[in-house]
C-alpha cells in the first residue's frame, strides 16, 4: 500500500480513537485506581480485542455477520450485557467507601481480560472498524494483508494513545500522592455512568 494511503488513513482513526468511549474510560479508571502498570494491562487487553477484530476483517468473516441479522443481533446483545455489568461493577464500588475493589495485585488478569471483552464484544464498534478499513483497500493486491495492515495501526495507534493515557494518569496520581477513596469514587462512578450511557445506546440501536 502507498505510505499516502496508510498516513490518511491514520489521520481518520486518530480522532475517533481519541474520542472517550468504554475502553478508554476503563483505562483510565485501572491507571489512576492502580497505576501505570494497570493501565498498560487494561490496553494490552483492549489491543488484543481489537485484534479479533483485525482477523475477522482480514478473512471476510465481517461480510459473513452483517449478512446474517440473526448473528449481528446475538453478538450486539452480548456486548450490550457485557457493557451492563461492567457499568454495574463500577458503579457499585464507587458507591462503596473503602479501598479501590480492583486492586492491582489481584487484577492483573482480570484487567487484560476486561479490556480484551470490552472491545471484543462492542458490535457497534466491531461494523464502524469494518466500514472503515474498506474505504482504504484497493481492488489490486491481497485483501488479507491491507486488512492486516490497516488494522496494525490502527491497533498501534491505540496502544500509543492509551499508554501515553496511563503514563500521565499515574503521574499526576503520583504527585498528588495515593489516589483518595473520594477521588476514585468520582472516577468510578463517572466512568460508570459512561458505560451504562454506551449500553443503552448500543440497546437501542
Amino acid at each position: 500500500m502507498e505510505p499516502t494511503t496508510l498516513l490518511l488513513f491514520a489521520a481518520t482513526v486518530l480522532p475517533l480513537i481519541c474520542t472517550p468511549g468504554p475502553d478508554m474510560l476503563f483505562i483510565a479508571a485501572q491507571a489512576i485506581n492502580a497505576g501505570a502498570p494497570a493501565g498498560w494491562r487494561a490496553t494490552a487487553g483492549v489491543c488484543a480485542g481489537y485484534g479479533v477484530h483485525s482477523l475477522l476483517a482480514a478473512f471476510g468473516l465481517a461480510a459473513i455477520v452483517a449478512a446474517s441479522p440473526v448473528l449481528f443481533e446475538a453478538l450486539r446483545w452480548i456486548g450490550v450485557a457485557y457493557l451492563a455489568y461492567l457499568a454495574l461493577r463500577l458503579l457499585r464500588s464507587a458507591l462503596r467507601a473503602g479501598s479501590v475493589e480492583w486492586s492491582e495485585s489481584g487484577a492483573r488478569g482480570a484487567q487484560f481480560k476486561r479490556g480484551f471483552l470490552t472491545a471484543v464484544l462492542n458490535p457497534k464498534g466491531m461494523m464502524i472498524y469494518f466500514a472503515i478499513l474498506p474505504q482504504f483497500m484497493r481492488p489490486e493486491g491481497s485483501a488479507a494483508l491491507q486488512a492486516l495492515a490497516l488494522s496494525a495501526i490502527f491497533i498501534g495507534l491505540c496502544a500509543l494513545v492509551y499508554a501515553l493515557l496511563s503514563a500521565v494518569l499515574a503521574l499526576s496520581r503520583r504527585r498528588s500522592g495515593t489516589a483518595s477513596d473520594r477521588r476514585r469514587r468520582w472516577v468510578e462512578g463517572v466512568s460508570g455512568g459512561m458505560v451504562a450511557v454506551a449500553a443503552a445506546a448500543l440497546a437501542k440501536s
